[in-house]
């Protein structure tokens, strides 16, 4: 799957969440602390959109947590399996 299209399905996903919610753009823009047309462009699935703007967007939708969760590696099998290991203070190559 290619960036593009990954930021395409959250973008929707995004867009489909604040419709559920029954917030207006404006009302999701103002939370978050962004313009509507940040917002557009996120739901849109543009990715010249600021990681602050996605994270504040998620926050006032409620899915900060589910998000946090989805990247904990340690929620994964391969996480779990490696955790007793000591973590490489850098990885080189």
């Amino acid at each position: 799957m290619t960036t593009q299209r990954i930021a395409g399905t959250i973008g929707g996903q995004l867009l489909t969440w604040r419709k559920l919610l029954g917030l207006t753009a404006e009302q999701v823009a103002d939370r978050a602390g962004i313009s509507r047309n940040t917002l557009r462009k996120l739901e849109k699935g543009e990715l010249g959109v600021g990681f602050e703007a996605f994270l504040n967007v998620a926050r006032v939708l409620g899915l900060s947590e589910q998000l946090e969760a989805a990247f904990d590696p340690y929620e994964t099998d391969f996480g779990r399996a490696r955790a007793e290991q000591k973590l490489p203070q850098r990885v080189r190559r």
